[in-house]
């Protein structure tokens, strides 16, 4: 893909976060984040940023199965191994 270019987040390790909410309290969709923010806004309630730019606080942990952001999903398979570089 010519003219096409790509940034790599540095010390990205990600799991999935949740966002929007849907009436029963149960998040829409989760979010892939990096690992070492999530503690911090879990206590503190700062907001973290996903992979796919959404802004929001950590309040539910993924269960299996829930569903994820397919935009995040997408960058974060493409992002090289490791992430610790």
């Amino acid at each position: 893909m010519e003219g096409v270019s790509t940034t790599t987040l540095p010390d990205v390790e990600t799991r999935p976060e949740s966002t929007d909410t849907t009436d029963d309290d149960s998040p829409k969709m989760f979010h892939y984040v990096r690992k070492n923010k999530i503690a911090e806004s879990a206590v503190m309630g700062t907001h973290v940023v996903a992979l796919c730019g959404e802004v929001f606080p950590v309040t539910k942990s993924p269960k299996p199965g829930s569903p994820v952001c397919p935009e995040c999903k997408r960058i974060f398979e493409n992002l090289p191994p490791g992430g610790e570089d």
